[in-house]
């Protein structure tokens, strides 16, 4: 079988499609021809390298995907040969506190495919069972791969660290990317007032045709001033981050009194600065967060059958294309996700 994989850190021109030997079931396994892999910031960054982080090579890349069982190892139960099935992107072994918890995605063992282990870049995969959700029917796979770790991340970020009210107000950065897009939609089906911020104007119609009630440009230098103006003044309950340095003042700046800045990372960079007089006498909050609970799992593809989550699709491209995927995720030129198809 085919699979996209990295065999050194660098640019898009590391990304190579290898034939590999096609993977086995084991016990408790299912195997799974690949239909759909969304792409992420997580792959650029597992292709560039990240400090502090080894990465096995060779790597295959993607956490995100949509497939078909096509045969069950012994002793799988709950799947049919043929079923559309959702492949979690996260693991753990389901013996920690945090797993008994319900927050698998805290647990020490906790990794993501294509991070972690090999990812779905590929034909087939065998995954163990019990990361297998049937997918909805009459959800479409190729608009389905788009959703589980932008709308996880997202629904992990609002309303298990946030905890997010609908009496609230929430800021949203990046409101037309993968994980923007879906926090709007999370953040209007709890009943909160959505502000946006996005660096185009086809971007801003977006994230208003999502649901935001206000959207601002974050390429200004006064738009956190707008988000205050938006606000009487007052500033945000809550600031869903995950861009960084390019726009980590402007969001503190915006947050309210008792406010909380919930962040997942950042695509311009790493390292933030914080005024510390500012953080303590307005008695506000930064909160990481990391992923979700797979629990999520079912409400997220619940409203996504209903269609009060709508996954954002920018382009579809064959695997045989995942360097120029790649390309275009970095020069941030995409709405939304952009989705790969195997065997193509």
């Amino acid at each position: 079988m085919q699979a996209a994989r990295i065999h050194a850190h660098g640019g898009p021109e590391v990304l190579d499609l290898d034939d590999v030997p096609e993977p086995e079931p084991r016990a408790g396994e299912a195997l799974v021809r690949v239909l759909a892999v969304s792409l992420n910031h997580l792959d650029l960054w597992v292709r560039r390298g990240m400090p502090g982080v080894k990465i096995p090579f060779p790597r295959i890349l993607g956490c995100d995907g949509v497939g078909e069982v096509v045969e069950l190892g012994a002793g799988v139960t709950g799947l049919a040969v043929g079923q559309q099935v959702v492949i979690e992107p996260g693991t753990s072994s389901g013996a920690s506190r945090h797993d008994r918890e319900g927050n698998d995605h805290l647990s020490d063992d906790y990794a993501i495919r294509g991070e972690h282990g090999d990812g779905l870049d590929c034909e087939l995969v065998a995954v163990p069972a019990r990361y297998l959700l049937p997918l909805p029917a009459g959800v479409d796979p190729v608009r389905a791969a788009a959703v589980p770790l932008a709308f996880l991340t997202a629904h992990g970020m609002l309303v298990s660290r946030a905890k997010l009210r609908a009496d609230e107000t929430v800021l949203v950065l990046g409101g037309a990317s993968g994980v923007g897009s879906a926090a709007i939609q999370i953040a209007k089906a709890r009943g909160a007032r959505v502000i946006a911020t996005a660096g185009s104007e086809a971007k801003r119609t977006l994230a208003r045709e999502l649901g935001a009630d206000e959207v601002v440009d974050h390429g200004r230098d006064d738009w956190p001033k707008t988000v205050r103006t938006l606000t009487d003044r007052r500033g945000v309950d809550v600031v869903f981050e995950h861009v960084g340095p390019a726009t980590w003042k402007g969001s503190l700046a915006s947050l309210a009194r008792n406010g909380r800045l919930v962040t997942c990372g950042g695509t311009t960079g790493p390292v933030v600065e914080v005024s510390l007089p500012h953080l303590f006498i307005k008695n506000q909050s930064i909160l990481g967060s990391t992923m979700g609970p797979r629990s999520a799992f079912p409400e997220i593809f619940e409203n996504v059958a209903k269609g009060i989550y709508r996954p954002v699709v920018d382009a579809v491209l064959p695997l045989s294309q995942i360097r120029r995927a790649h390309e275009l995720l970095e020069d941030r030129s995409v709405l939304g996700k952009i989705v790969l198809q195997p065997g193509s």
